[in-house]
C-alpha cells in the first residue's frame, strides 16, 4: 500500500458535491426546470449539507454550463457554519498573483476552511499539449506558494515571469496555504500531483484499479521526498434495502436515449481525456446491469463524461464499501446523488453517523487553530 499522510487518522473527510453545473435531475438526461443550476437551488443543497455534518464541498468548474465557481463560493462562504469549500480552479485562467489574492480573501472569509481542486484542462478556446498544460499548472502553483509564504514573488518560468511584492495576499492558513487536491491520469498529471499537490483525487474504479493508482502516484511522490493523501469522487444511491437502491439506480437512466447520453458525454471540455477514457472502459467491463464489482454501478456514466459510477446498496453495504476504501488509505470522499438534496439527506441519515469525520486541513495542521465548531468526529445534525 502507498505511504499516506494521514495514516494514523481513523476518520475521513466526507464532502458533498455542489451541483453548480446543470444536470441535477431526477432522471438523467430529462431536464426538469425545478432542478436547474441556480443560486437558489445549489445554495439550498450546500446549506443542508452543512447542517447535516458534511465537512467539505467540491464546487466544480465548467465553461459551458452552470454558474461561475469562484463567484458562487464567495457568495456562499459567509453562510456556512462548519463546512469548508473546495472550489475547482483552472490553472492559467486568472493571473497568478491576482488568483493568490482571491484565494487568500476567501480563505479568511471561511476562517481557513478552504481547499482547492487543481484543474489543468484547456481554457475555453485554446488547445495546449498535456505536457504544456501541466507545466503551466506547476508554475501557477509555485507562484501561489511564493505569494502565500514570502514577502516577494520572484519567478522565472516558461509561462510567467514575475517580480513584485506579495502583500497583502497571505491566507488564513499559515502553514503553506490551502490544501491542493488534484485529479488526473496522464504521466505529466501524476508527476504534477506528486511534486506540487497534497491530495490525489480519483474517479471510481475497481478496488484493484484504485490501489494500483495510489501505489503509482505514491511511488512518484516518494521520489520527491513527499507523501500524499488520497480521495475518491463517487456518486451514491443508498436505500433501506439493496433492492430499493438498485431499482432507484436503474430508474435514473430509464429515460435516457443512448444518442442523448453520447451527446452529453461529448459536450465536456475534457471529454477526450485519459480519465474519461478510463470511465468508459470501466463501463464496458461491467455486467449487463452495469455493476463492475459489488455495489459499484457504472450506469451514471452513460450520461456523464467524468465521474461515472455510484455506490449502490443498503446502508450496511455502502458503509462497508467505504470502510474498505478507508482501509486502502483513502481519506477524502466527495459524494453526490440524484437529486442532490434528497440523496444528501439519505446518506446523512443512513451512512454518515457510522463514521468519524474530519476536515483534512485541520488534520494536517494547515489551519492555525482547529475551529471549535468542527471537532473531530462530530456527527450529522437532523
Amino acid at each position: 500500500m502507498p505511504d499516506i499522510r494521514s495514516e494514523a487518522l481513523q476518520a475521513a473527510e466526507f464532502s458533498w458535491f455542489a451541483p453548480i453545473c446543470d444536470g441535477d435531475d431526477r432522471y438523467l438526461g430529462a431536464r426538469d426546470p425545478a432542478f436547474r443550476s441556480s443560486w437558489e437551488n445549489t445554495s439550498r443543497v450546500l446549506l443542508e449539507a452543512d447542517r447535516l455534518g458534511f465537512r467539505n464541498s467540491l464546487c466544480p468548474s465548467s465553461y459551458q454550463v452552470g454558474q461561475d465557481t469562484w463567484t458562487f463560493a464567495a457568495a456562499l462562504a459567509p453562510s456556512l457554519r462548519t463546512m469548508g469549500l473546495l472550489p475547482a480552479v483552472r490553472m492559467g485562467e486568472l493571473h497568478p498573483p491576482m488568483l493568490a489574492r482571491a484565494i487568500a480573501t476567501l480563505d479568511h472569509i471561511l476562517k481557513g476552511r478552504l481547499t482547492l481542486n487543481v484543474i489543468s484542462s484547456d481554457l475555453p478556446g485554446e488547445t495546449l499539449s498535456s505536457e504544456d498544460r501541466y507545466a503551466r499548472s506547476a508554475e501557477v502553483i509555485q507562484i501561489l506558494r511564493q505569494a502565500w509564504t514570502r514577502d516577494e514573488i520572484d519567478f522565472r518560468g516558461d509561462f510567467y515571469r514575475l517580480a513584485l511584492p506579495s502583500a497583502p495576499v497571505k491566507p488564513y492558513q499559515q502553514n503553506g496555504g490551502p490544501l491542493l487536491y488534484f485529479g488526473g491520469y496522464s504521466p505529466a498529471g501524476l508527476d504534477l500531483c506528486a511534486r506540487e499537490c497534497d491530495v490525489y483525487l480519483m474517479w471510481p474504479d475497481t478496488e484493484a484499479g484504485l490501489t494500483n493508482l495510489m501505489e503509482e502516484v505514491g511511488r512518484s511522490a516518494a521520489s520527491y521526498g513527499r507523501t500524499l493523501d488520497y480521495g475518491l469522487r463517487v456518486h451514491v444511491v443508498v436505500r433501506e434495502t439493496e433492492a430499493e437502491a438498485r431499482a432507484w439506480a436503474a430508474s435514473l437512466v430509464s429515460r435516457l436515449p443512448e444518442a442523448l447520453g453520447t451527446d452529453i458525454r461529448n459536450r465536456s471540455q475534457d471529454a477526450r481525456s485519459l480519465g474519461v477514457a478510463r470511465q468508459t472502459r470501466l463501463r464496458e467491463d461491467a455486467d449487463t446491469d452495469g455493476y463492475v464489482e459489488p455495489e459499484l454501478w457504472t450506469g451514471i456514466g452513460r450520461a456523464r463524461s467524468g465521474c461515472g459510477a455510484a455506490l449502490v446498496g443498503d446502508p450496511d453495504q455502502v458503509a462497508a464499501k467505504l470502510q474498505r476504501y478507508m482501509d486502502m488509505g483513502i481519506r477524502s470522499f466527495i459524494l453526490s446523488g440524484y437529486p442532490h438534496l434528497d440523496e444528501c439527506r439519505l446518506f446523512a441519515r443512513h451512512v454518515l453517523p457510522r463514521f468519524r469525520t474530519a476536515f483534512l486541513p485541520d488534520v494536517q495542521g494547515r489551519v492555525s487553530s482547529a475551529t471549535p465548531e468542527t471537532p473531530l468526529g462530530a456527527g450529522p445534525r437532523f
